[in-house]
C-alpha cells in the first residue's frame, strides 16, 4: 500500500459496506478486524447517515488466520438471528479473509438450512483489487438479482431510484429533490430509493415499479437486470440545471406515456426566475471569462459542467474524475499526486471538488464541495441539492457568491 498525504481511495469493500449499511430490517456482519467496521461507521456518520442496517464485526486473531477458522462468524450469525431477527444478513469479508481464500459463499450455503427464515447473502469485494465504485456496482447488482420478488405492477405509476448511495456527496438532498420533482411533475411516488433510504421489503417490491431512474452509471447493470426480469423501462442520467431537468422529465414522460404537469413546471420556473435572469449576465460581464474546474465522480462532474457551460455561460477549466474505470480523453483520472501538483493555491477561477482538495488549495468556502472525503461533518438533514430545479438555483447562487468573494 502506497503512502498518501490525504485519505487513500476507498476500496470496493468500503463501497459495499456503505451501500448496504443504509438498508433497514437487515444486518451486516463483517468477518474481519473490528477496526474496519469502526472506521466504516464513523465515515458514514461524517457523510450524514446513521446506519439503518445493524452493523457487526466478528474480529479475527492469529489463530483464525493461520488455521482458517470460521467459528467466530458462525457464532455471530447465530447471535444476530436470535437478537435482531433480521430479514436478511449480509456477510462481508475483510481484506485478510479475502486474501487467504475464505469461502464465505460456501459457508452461507451450509448455514442457510439452519436459518430458513433469514436470508444469508454473502458479498465479495473484500480485497484491495477492487475500487470503491466497482464495489458499489457489484453490490447494487447482487441486491437486484437476489432480493426482488415476482410481484404485479402497482395500480398507479411508481418508480425506483437506483444509485442513491452514501458515498456520493449530498446524496440525501439530491434524492429528496428527485422525489419532489417526480411527485410534482407526474404525481408518482417511489417504491425503493436504492439504497440510501430503503428497506429489505422495498427492494423485494422493486419489480412493481413502472420505471427505474438510474442516477449513476454503477446502477445501470442492476436496472438492466430488472428490465430483463420485470420489463421495467429505465432512464439513465443525473438531472442538472433548469433545461437539463426539464429534458430529463420529458424522457420520463415519453416512457410513461404521461404528460408533465405544466403547472408544476411554471411554478419551478417562476421560483428560479430571479436567479436565472441575473446569473448569465452576471458571469458574462466579468472582466475575464469565469472558469469552472470540477473534480469528483465522473457523472457528477459531467452533469455540473454541462449545466454551467450550456445554461450559464461559464468556461470549463481543469476537470478530472476519481475513478480510473470512468476516465476518458476529456475527463482524465487524477490520483492524489496529480491533482495536488496541478490544483494549487495559485489556481484561478471557480473550483468544485472534495473537501480535501478545497482545503489543499486554500479555499474556505465548503459550499463548493461536491465530493468526499469531506473536512467537515455533513449532519444537517435539509441541505440544498445540486440536482433538479432547486439544485440549479443553488449552484448558480453559489457560483455567483464565490465570484464576488474572489474579487
Amino acid at each position: 500500500m502506497g503512502l498518501h498525504r490525504f485519505h487513500p481511495t476507498p476500496s470496493g469493500r468500503m463501497g459495499t459496506l456503505w451501500t448496504l449499511s443504509t438498508i433497514r430490517n437487515a444486518a451486516l456482519v463483517e468477518f474481519g478486524s473490528m477496526g474496519h467496521m469502526l472506521y466504516g461507521r464513523a465515515a458514514l456518520k461524517r457523510m450524514g447517515k446513521n446506519p439503518d442496517c445493524k452493523l457487526y464485526s466478528t474480529h479475527i486473531n492469529e489463530s483464525d488466520i493461520a488455521m482458517g477458522e470460521t467459528k467466530r462468524l458462525t457464532q455471530a450469525i447465530a447471535d444476530i438471528v436470535l437478537r435482531d431477527q433480521p430479514r436478511v444478513i449480509f456477510v462481508l469479508p475483510s481484506s485478510v479473509p479475502e486474501m487467504i481464500g475464505t469461502d464465505l459463499s460456501a459457508l452461507c450455503r451450509e448455514l442457510q438450512t439452519s436459518y430458513p427464515q433469514v436470508r444469508l447473502l454473502p458479498f465479495g469485494a473484500g480485497g484491495f483489487n477492487i475500487e470503491l465504485y466497482q464495489g458499489v456496482q457489484e453490490t447494487l447488482l447482487l441486491l437486484a438479482t437476489t432480493l426482488p420478488l415476482a410481484v404485479p405492477p402497482t395500480s398507479v405509476p411508481t418508480f425506483n431510484l437506483i444509485g442513491s448511495c452514501t458515498d456520493l456527496f449530498q446524496f440525501n438532498a439530491d434524492a429528496q429533490e428527485i422525489v419532489r420533482i417526480m411527485e410534482g411533475a407526474f404525481g408518482i411516488r417511489p417504491i425503493c430509493i436504492m439504497t440510501s433510504d430503503t428497506s429489505v421489503e422495498d427492494i423485494e417490491h422493486m419489480g412493481a415499479a413502472h420505471i427505474n431512474l438510474v442516477i449513476r452509471r454503477e446502477g445501470l447493470p442492476a436496472a438492466c437486470h430488472l428490465q430483463q426480469k420485470f420489463g421495467t423501462p429505465l432512464v439513465e442520467g443525473r438531472p442538472y440545471g433548469m433545461q437539463g431537468t426539464y429534458s430529463w422529465l420529458k424522457q420520463i414522460a415519453q416512457i410513461l406515456d404521461r404528460p408533465v404537469n405544466q403547472d408544476f413546471i411554471i411554478q419551478q420556473q417562476n421560483e428560479a426566475q430571479p436567479i436565472m435572469e441575473i446569473a448569465p449576465g452576471f458571469f458574462s460581464h466579468q472582466k475575464k471569462p469565469v472558469e469552472l474546474s470540477v473534480g469528483g465522480h465522473a457523472d457528477v462532474v459531467a452533469g455540473i459542467l454541462t449545466y454551467a457551460c450550456s445554461e450559464l455561460g461559464l468556461t470549463p477549466g481543469l476537470c478530472w474524475c476519481d475513478s480510473p474505470a470512468m476516465a476518458t480523453e476529456t475527463l482524465p483520472y487524477w490520483q492524489e499526486t496529480q491533482w495536488s501538483q496541478t490544483v494549487t493555491s495559485k489556481h484561478q477561477g471557480l473550483l468544485m471538488a472534495s473537501g480535501e482538495v478545497l482545503t489543499w488549495v486554500g479555499r474556505s468556502n465548503l459550499a463548493m464541495q461536491i465530493a468526499n472525503p469531506s473536512r467537515g461533518w455533513q449532519l444537517y438533514p435539509y441541505s440544498p441539492p445540486y440536482m433538479g430545479f432547486r439544485g440549479a438555483m443553488n449552484l448558480a447562487t453559489t457560483w455567483m457568491n464565490e465570484v464576488v468573494r474572489m474579487l
